[in-house]
């Protein structure tokens, strides 16, 4: 009986699947761990209709136009065939159901579970079950009598029952199998089979053979065996005449016996060894269909099981051994013609006639096609030749005619060649295109789009085919029903438009239609066919422009009022694409993949003015074995996806462009057949949104599904510890705020707050990881941290390990601080070009915001003034230099006193009623002019909030010419101060209250710098009469800064002789409070607040470095 192996094909998702043929036999039916039924008009069906049963599908039986299926939400289910219409829910268990079978008529079906129990259900009235209880372990196979009056059962309780059905008793039980508890344990799944007419015997797989018990008796009368037949037997399967048992093996070895002579008439194996868990006969027994664990669909062709005429039966031709010696040594090779014989190659097959003159070269063989014992013909050359004429007939089915039958066949067939056997991996179907963030569209109600913008439903059932159209925010536009007449299958939303398109048909060419509901003219929509053969499989809006890959791989944009603009070829077939603003984002299938694995590539473009590709056809990222689910942007306009394993990633653009899992979703499923349907992502706040869906992978329409929002977590090792949580927090907020980077370079306004926030944290987490360091005494890892901080948090960290008494680390963070420094200095001129209109900028300001940060300046430069003598007298003078003292006790002071203020927990603007300037070329600026900083400091850009905090001449230029607004601002409203500008800074201004320590800045004694301003004005006007007053406190600051730290100090001295000197020591010797006379008093009682609190060793980090007063 040779036969034909077909290649195998892909059917389903990898996991345990089930086929069989309709009655008619024109159709192949499987189920598999997908939860798809999917109905194959032939093997080489490339677009099978398929029904979507649940999450996943154990088992299915098909009768009369009647399909059941056993899916994972522990049901039995019913629905029309091949329309596939849901007809109900046959019955119900408390797990899933694990086997379901017809009887011979179709009126009954009997279904086994994991809860032990059998259920035998009327089709017709689902209300009469007969429940079979005595099982105890899961249900492994049910099979009916013929005859319908038994059933059968085995378990992995290690039995093989047989039941009266109507009684619901046991007649006999035979342990045979081996004891597990459960199925995904059970080492074979020992499908049984009831031979059909006859019910003669009961077809048991027990191990490597199969036991065979006769009805009525229960006697267990013959075992079928094969030499060769080395690995567990999985499922049997009777011929439809029931002379022929096939037999589908754990390691892929199929088997076929005559179950008359007990002869083994097949051999085949899988092409990869996976094992065999289905198989089913054409109801002309010409072919055997089979799938298995990894959800490929096979077919063994040219199988001849006719009984009334064996003259039909196909004999292979034998050839010498010695051509096949070497063809049995290895397990692959076990069998004789078995590889791929095609028709074109079979050997001759001769009719039978009674007067058939034999020639002597001629030999016969039994009509089965193989000898019981392979192995004593091919150890003699010479026996095939001697062996005669090998008669059977004994053990003919009764009726046949004729008692004897032979094969005639010719010895000098011409050999036929072996096809090679291909072993290696195997390649993975193709991901088909998608739309992210639709329901399949096979569904009558579905999901088309749910974006961040709205939802787009389509409705395609008896009543209606129309489109609805809802948006979140009705400002933005109102809700649209449209009529679908077109059979569009995929949609897009934006602020602006829909997007919409349909595959061609025999008589239209694909279309794309857009409704511009935004456009200001009255005609908001056009329409675009496509060239002939050429299809839409994805598309996507973005401001001001819409996108169509195609099949044709050409990807072709046009404008959002429908002019076609750029035209390009596209490296692979499309899998999805999503626009956000300028950016386009495709992903596409770069190669094929193997083992379940799917080969991406992924192209980001960017259309602004200057049109350019972000990322060029880098492969993307999956997890093992999964698929790509779901691809968007973040609300702030980053590149993620989400793959079928649950995992969400991200683009880190400051890592080069790579992707980062930011979350997996399947670690708050409570189930494994839960899912997240994700419809957006949000950087601040760090939100995952997404639809929570039961035992399903996407949600139904109705009712409407509530979105949940999910927490995002890097997966860090050892996240339990207080540092590995510290070290998760502090790169996710690194990796969620590199948006802002992106967003001022692309020439968006920023959000100043957030970004400042977003500082504020990050360097908080340092300060305390650097304290845990300290700690823990790992003072490598607190330079490490270090070198992650700002400049002025890694001066508050000196200050730290001096007080924990570590000199040496103090003596190496020092060193970092002046390399920081010297950084600074040299990106400085670059950045002095841009200081005017920097500066004209923020005079035009002159809210809240810019007083503070004048103060904030003022007070680090007495800081420097009042501290550079202590700082002489610390243990840490030894080892640090002299210019270093001044620099950080500058930066400490001003992180003790307004570290908090200046990072924005309480923005002053916030609380003042002038409105900020929120000019895009505003955030532009600042925010380019910080990130040299914020890129030596390992973290992402800064907006020009932490200017003030940084020692450096401009930054002192730009807060002295904020105090000169001020100033200016104040000699207006007293016209008749002529006093110079330093001076006036004694004068108190009246700016919104906010706080008492704002009030009692105001009032601050004359700093060294005034002092030395005021003797030297004239020499600077005499230098340079030109000059304006702004242009006069630059070229004084930077005079200033070059004197050494002696002349400062005996500068800072004259300024206390004239504030007195006495009362401020008084006023530092008192823990605050009292009556605030005058401004040195008031100045006095801050200072003494600030050195309390930085040199109290007991306090906490926490309170040390960030806690407000």
């Amino acid at each position: 009986m040779p036969c034909e192996r077909k290649p195998m094909r892909y059917g389903h998702s990898e996991g345990h699947t089930e086929v069989c043929f309709d009655d008619s036999g024109k159709f192949i039916v499987t189920c598999g761990n997908d939860g798809d039924v999917r109905i194959w008009e032939g093997l080489d069906d490339d677009d099978p209709k398929f029904i979507t049963v649940g999450e996943k599908a154990y088992s299915l039986a098909l009768k009369n136009g009647k399909l059941v299926t056993a899916s994972s939400n522990n049901t039995v289910q019913i629905h029309t065939f091949p329309d596939g219409d849901p007809d109900g829910i046959l019955t119900r268990f408390t797990t899933n159901a694990t086997h379901v079978v017809f009887n011979s008529s179709g009126s009954r079906v009997a279904a086994g579970s994991s809860d032990f129990m059998v259920k035998v259900v009327e089709v017709s009235d689902s209300s009469q079950q007969k429940t079979l209880r005595g099982h105890e372990a899961p249900v492994l196979s049910v099979t009916f009598d013929p005859k319908d009056d038994f059933l059968a059962s085995a378990s992995c309780d290690g039995s093989v029952v047989v039941w009266n059905i109507e009684e619901q008793s046991q007649l006999i039980s035979w342990p045979v199998l081996q004891k597990t508890n459960d199925i995904s344990n059970a080492k074979s799944l020992c499908r049984l089979a009831w031979q059909p007419g006859t019910a003669k015997f009961l077809a048991v797989p027990v191990e490597t053979k199969v036991h065979l018990y006769e009805r009525g008796s229960w006697d267990h009368v013959s075992t079928l065996s094969d030499d060769l037949q080395t690995q567990l037997i999985n499922v049997v399967a009777w011929s439809p005449c029931g002379q022929f048992l096939a037999a589908g093996s754990v390691g892929g070895s199929l088997t076929v016996w005559d179950v008359n002579s007990k002869l083994c008439v097949e051999r085949q194996k899988h092409e990869k060894g996976f094992t065999v868990c289905s198989l089913a006969w054409h109801p002309s027994g010409s072919q055997i269909v089979y799938t298995d664990t990894e959800g490929c669909l096979g077919l063994l062709d040219g199988l001849s099981t006719s009984t009334s005429n064996t003259n039909t039966t196909k004999a292979p031709a034998k050839k010498a051994a010695k051509d096949y010696d070497d063809l049995f040594d290895d397990d692959d090779d076990d069998r004789l013609m078995d590889e791929g014989l095609s028709e074109t190659n079979s050997p001759v097959k001769k009719p039978i006639t009674g007067d058939d003159d034999d020639d002597d070269d001629d030999f016969l063989m039994p009509a089965t096609g193989r000898v019981r014992n392979r192995g004593a013909i091919l150890d003699d050359e010479n026996s095939l030749g001697e062996l005669g004429v090998l008669y059977i007939g004994q053990n003919l089915p009764l009726g046949e005619e004729g008692g004897i039958s032979y094969v005639v066949v010719p010895a000098a067939a011409p050999l036929v060649p072996m096809r090679p056997v291909y072993e290696g991996p195997m390649p993975t179907a193709p991901q088909k295109a998608f739309q992210p963030g639709s329901t399949p569209a096979h569904l009558t109600h579905r999901f088309m789009m749910w974006n961040s913008v709205g939802i787009v439903r389509g409705y395609n059932d008896e009543q209606d085919n129309a489109i609805d159209v809802e948006f979140h925010d009705t400002a933005v536009h109102h809700a649209m029903h449209l009529t679908n007449s077109l059979g569009h299958t995929m949609a897009d939303l934006s602020q602006e438009a829909v997007l919409l398109a349909c595959p061609s048909t025999d008589e239209l060419a694909s279309k794309l239609q857009c409704l511009h509901f935004s456009s200001w003219d009255t005609n908001k929509e056009w329409m675009v066919d496509l060239p002939e053969g050429e299809d839409v499989r994805a598309l996507c809006l973005g401001q001001g422009w819409a996108a169509v890959a195609t099949s044709a791989l050409m990807l072709r944009l046009f404008s959002i009022g429908g002019i076609q603009r750029e035209i390009f070829s596209l490296p692979g077939n499309v899998v999805c694409m999503v626009g956000h603003g300028e950016q386009l984002l495709i992903v596409y299938h770069r190669a094929p993949g193997f083992d379940g694995e799917q080969a991406l590539g992924v192209q980001l473009l960017q259309f602004g003015r200057k049109k350019r590709q972000l990322i060029n056809g880098e492969p993307l990222p999956l997890s093992l074995q999964s698929h790509l689910s779901w691809l968007g942007f973040t609300a702030e306009g980053t590149p993620c996806y989400v793959d079928s394993v649950g995992v969400v990633r991200m683009l880190n653009r400051s890592l080069g462009n790579t992707w980062t899992p930011v979350c997996n979703t399947r670690e708050t499923c409570k189930s494994k057949s839960d899912h997240y349907w994700v419809v957006g992502i949000h950087e601040n706040p760090q939100q995952l949104r997404c639809i929570p869906c039961k035992g399903s992978r996407y949600p139904p329409t109705l009712p409407r599904p509530a979105v949940a929002i999910l927490p995002f977590k890097l997966p860090l090792c050892q996240t339990s510890t207080e540092k590995g949580q510290m070290e998760e927090q502090f790169w996710r907020s690194v990796l969620f705020h590199n948006h802002f980077s992106f967003l001022s370079s692309s020439g968006y306004e920023i959000d100043e707050d957030g970004q400042s926030q977003t500082q504020k944290e990050q360097q908080e987490l340092l300060m305390k990881m650097f304290a845990l360091s300290c700690k823990l005494e790992r003072e490598f890892r607190c330079v490490e941290l270090a070198e992650l901080m700002t400049q002025n948090v890694v001066t508050l960290a000196i200050r730290y390990a001096s007080r924990s008494r570590r000199m040496a680390l103090a003596q190496r963070l020092s060193e970092i601080a002046l390399e920081k420094a010297n950084q600074i200095q040299e990106e400085e001129p670059e950045e002095q070009e841009e200081e005017p209109e920097y500066s004209g900028v923020r005079r035009t300001s002159g809210n809240r915001r810019d007083r503070e940060e004048e103060e904030e300046q003022a007070e680090e430069l007495r800081e420097e003034e009042e501290d550079g003598q202590e700082m002489e007298t610390e243990e840490a003078a030894e080892t640090t230099k002299r210019q270093f003292h001044l620099f950080s006790s500058t930066l400490f002071a001003n992180v003790l006193m307004g570290y908090v203020q200046v990072l924005g927990s309480g923005k002053p603007s916030s609380s003042s009623g002038l409105p900020r300037v929120t000019n895009i070329l505003d955030n532009m600026t600042s925010s380019r002019k910080s990130s040299p900083l914020s890129r030596s400091a390992g973290i992402p850009s800064k907006g020009p909030v932490l200017k003030p905090l940084a020692p450096r001449p401009k930054t002192k230029t730009q807060s002295t010419l904020l105090q000169m607004n001020g100033t200016k601002a104040a000699s207006k409203k007293t016209p008749e101060n002529t006093q110079p500008a330093a001076d006036q800074q004694k004068q108190p201004e009246v700016p919104p209250p906010a706080s008492p320590a704002d009030n009692t800045e105001n009032n601050r004694p004359k700093t060294g710098f005034q002092f030395w301003l005021e003797e030297n004005r004239k020499s600077i006007t005499a230098d340079q009469p030109d000059l304006e007053e702004t242009d006069i406190i630059k070229e004084a600051m930077g005079r200033f800064r070059t004197l050494s730290a002696e002349e400062r100090l005996s500068w800072t001295e004259r300024a206390k002789g004239q504030t007195g000197d006495a009362a401020d020591l008084k006023k530092r010797k008192r823990a605050g409070g009292g009556a605030e006379n005058d401004n040195g008093q008031v100045e006095a009682d801050e200072n003494s607040s600030k050195k309390k609190k930085s040199l109290d060793p007991s306090s906490k980090l926490s309170a040390f470095a960030f806690n407000k007063n």
